[in-house]
């Protein structure tokens, strides 16, 4: 059985006063929770307050983007070790506002994995498709060329400190979801993929998460089906009010 995984990328929003009060509403409410992994990804200047307000608590951090690098001359870059330093367990790689922003590629998305992995820290990966590509019927190509890009070079057992994150870009943030069926079939259309590449425990083991306008509302039903194993949350994890119901939605993904 896969443990799901309940993640909330924050990306460009709160201060590290605003990072407090929302861990001190959190950490308490899912004290019990023993369902799932909770996992938060502040952004860079949030991430000591965010490992002080979770200290000893069953929420982790992550950070949502990493360089690929130990140290150099590369201003404005942190990398693995650094966040390692700092209390993080996670860092978020290749999501898709990194692809269509900053340039990242499958090459960029790999050398961050490998850093991530060597600083002994997890790594979520991102893959997904725009809406032009689905309508013109790659949508598969595209995530399996992103998973097997950002992949390359890991064995099975690196495998066992990734996650993988399944976004269609045409979802995020735009208040459209794939529906169950379409969340599913991209999932199993991963799991499968994995399971070509390496075997058929590697792609029964590894958690694949979906993400693109997760709310309450719509997180049961998403998480019920067989190969979705949590979710990446994006505005919904700005406040515990509505990041909590989505936790305990995760229940649906172990029965």
């Amino acid at each position: 059985m896969r443990r799901p995984v309940m993640a909330g990328n924050w990306k460009l929003f709160k201060t590290q006063a605003q990072t407090r009060d929302f861990f001190g509403a959190l950490v308490s409410s899912i004290a019990d929770v023993e369902h799932c992994d909770v996992v938060v990804a502040p952004p860079y200047t949030s991430l000591v307050a965010a490992v002080d307000a979770t200290r000893g608590s069953q929420v982790s951090i992550a950070a949502q983007d990493v360089y690929w690098e130990s140290e150099g001359a590369f201003t404005g870059e942190v990398s693995a070790p650094m966040l390692a330093d700092v209390g993080c367990d996670y860092a978020i790689i290749g999501h898709s506002e990194r692809r269509q922003y900053f340039g990242e590629t499958d090459l960029t998305v790999s050398r961050k994995i490998r850093a991530v992995l060597r600083a002994g820290l997890k790594a979520i990966v991102c893959v997904g498709e725009t809406l032009d590509q689905r309508d013109g019927g790659g949508a598969e190509a595209v995530v399996q060329r992103q998973l097997t890009g950002g992949l390359a070079e890991l064995t099975g057992p690196d495998l066992s400190h990734i996650i993988v994150a399944y976004e269609p870009v045409w979802a995020i943030g735009t208040g459209k979801v794939a529906t169950p069926d379409q969340a599913e079939s991209a999932h199993a259309h991963l799991r499968s993929r994995l399971a070509a590449r390496y075997n058929a425990e590697v792609g029964d083991c590894v958690r694949i998460l979906y993400g693109g306008s997760v709310k309450a509302e719509n997180a049961a039903e998403l998480l019920g089906q067989p190969n979705i194993d949590g979710a990446l949350v994006g505005g919904a994890s700005l406040k515990a009010e509505a990041f909590l119901p989505i936790v305990e939605a995760a229940k649906a993904c172990v029965g």
